[in-house]
């Protein structure tokens, strides 16, 4: 039901509003769009057994707070094609030698976790998947942007230096600082990492 002389009430009622100086409702801004990372990754093999023998069945863990600082977690925006890779040309110097052989080159967009949640992509999710290579990867942000790894490869086989049983499994557990624009290397006697993380674009959805 409508009621004569509603809408000239209303006119009347922001007229006085006008002339009376006051404010009326704003819309709301919205908040910016979180950044979107490109983090590209080399994982490569030590084929050279240089590292020595180690208890391998101890697991490393990841240091980080105990507690994050911020209930978010990173979105998952698109998988970056092989023409699109920045490490290009180190992938092809690791293929040229006889100890560092690559066995995974991946690159994907994603906003950023909170520092210390731990909460990440894993390998298959991010293209990154490779005969005995599994795990997760995970991108903070907080005062600093940090770049977390948690991997496990078990080779088909192992060199001797290394002193490891066949079928050995090992773990490559860190969390470390990270520039943009600047390599990261992952170091482990078995196998290692070199990550570039980048700032893309204003996130617009993700998945």
């Amino acid at each position: 039901m409508t009621f004569p002389g509603r809408s000239r009430f209303s006119a009347l009622v922001l007229c006085l509003c006008l002339l009376a100086g006051l404010s009326l409702p704003a819309a709301r801004a919205q908040a910016p769009s979180p950044t979107v990372y490109t983090v590209e990754v080399i994982v490569f093999r030590n084929m050279s057994g240089a590292g020595g023998a180690e208890d391998w069945d101890v697991k490393a863990v990841a240091r980080r707070p105990d507690k994050p600082d911020a209930p978010v977690t990173g979105r998952f925006v698109q998988s970056i094609p092989s023409s699109q890779f920045q490490m290009s040309d180190i992938a092809a110097r690791l293929r040229n030698t006889s100890n560092y052989p690559p066995i995974a080159h991946f690159a994907w967009q994603q906003t950023a976790s909170s520092w210390g949640s731990g909460a990440g992509f894993t390998l298959a999710k991010l293209g990154g998947s490779a005969p005995g290579l599994s795990g997760l990867i995970y991108l903070e942000a907080g005062d600093y942007l940090h770049l977390g790894l948690s991997l496990s490869y078990q080779a088909a086989n192992v060199p001797a230096g290394l002193g490891a049983s066949p079928g050995t499994v090992f773990t490559l557990a860190e969390s470390r600082r990270v520039k943009r624009f600047e390599r990261n290397y992952y170091d482990h006697p078995a196998f290692g990492v070199i990550a570039l993380v980048t700032p893309a674009k204003p996130a617009a959805g993700g998945r």
